[in-house]
């Protein structure tokens, strides 16, 4: 496939997407003050939406520097491998970004993740492993896809989703210990914090619901984040060839300090079986795969 014609499916990736991103962003939200009011009538209204507020502030600005503390991420200067910084570099300049930090994260399992909350904050972090397991053809592809997630401003998306989804979560688990009452206020029915029975179903259902549709806006922007470094590259195969070693690599060194920064990593480093991969942050890697070929 020439490069008019990848760039061509690249958009139509990214525009459907984009869609879907949003309105899947704007069903957490509104499940956060579903739940809210729920759990409290108007004030729980309140609470939850300040809540939201508080918690997207935190991560907005201090995302990053959570993410590659909690990876153990160092900062990688320019004197020590200058061919990599290179290599990002042209990349970066390919895509019309600025050039982003660069970060190492002492794992022997090959992988990688971005985050930043715009172009100009942006942190791209590599394993040791992935810089000893790939080839400069597939590590440009693996780059390419990280700044693909910057150029589309996914490490904001991504970090939103999982905010809402915490905020979520945490509601819900006031409402096991509290019944609602935490919040204070009290739901349509005119009781306190809602029925019993409500209460009960907000609890089991909201943080199941919350996780589908999280586990939705990441793998839609995994799929778009591939397209977008292949018309980068020029090189689909490049990076689906990457995408199938690292997929071994990390089912054999799986990294289970990264639980909670996984959906960040271009592939799951995390272990599991059939039912952990129906709830994986990343799309399936076959289909991943699949779609590469096709742009060639």
């Amino acid at each position: 496939m020439n490069a008019t014609a990848i760039e061509s499916n690249g958009l139509l990736h990214r525009a459907g997407n984009l869609v879907k991103t949003g309105l899947l962003l704007a069903a957490l939200s509104a499940l956060v003050l579903v739940l809210g009011q729920r759990l409290g009538g108007s004030n729980g209204l309140v609470m939850a939406g300040g809540l939201v507020l508080v918690m997207n502030f935190v991560s907005f600005w201090f995302s990053d520097r959570i993410a590659l503390a909690m990876n153990g991420a160092r900062a990688l200067p320019r004197s020590e491998l200058p061919w990599l910084h290179a290599l990002v570099g042209q990349l970066a300049s390919r895509a019309e970004l600025p050039e982003p930090r660069l970060y190492v994260v002492p794992s022997d399992t090959p992988n990688a993740f971005a985050t930043g909350r715009s172009p100009e904050h942006a942190a791209i972090a590599v394993t040791t492993g992935l810089l000893q397991h790939l080839d400069r053809r597939e590590l440009s592809g693996v780059l390419a896809h990280e700044l693909a997630h910057v150029k589309n401003r996914d490490t904001l998306i991504m970090t939103v989703a999982a905010t809402l989804a915490g905020v979520i979560t945490h509601l819900a688990q006031w409402a096991f210990f509290w019944g609602g009452s935490l919040l204070g206020g009290r739901g349509d029915d005119g009781e306190e914090g809602g029925s019993a029975l409500s209460t009960l179903g907000a609890m089991l259902v909201a943080p199941l619901a919350a996780t589908l549709l999280q586990l939705a806006v990441s793998r839609s922007r995994e799929y778009d984040a591939d397209a977008t470094a292949a018309q980068l590259t020029g090189d689909p195969m490049a990076l689906a060839n990457a995408l199938a070693r690292l997929e071994q690599g990390n089912r054999a060194l799986p990294m289970p300090n990264a639980a909670a920064t996984a959906h960040l990593y271009i592939v799951n480093p995390l272990a599991g079986g059939l039912l952990a991969s129906l709830f994986s942050t990343h799309p399936p890697m076959a289909e991943r795969i699949a779609r590469l070929v096709a742009m060639r």
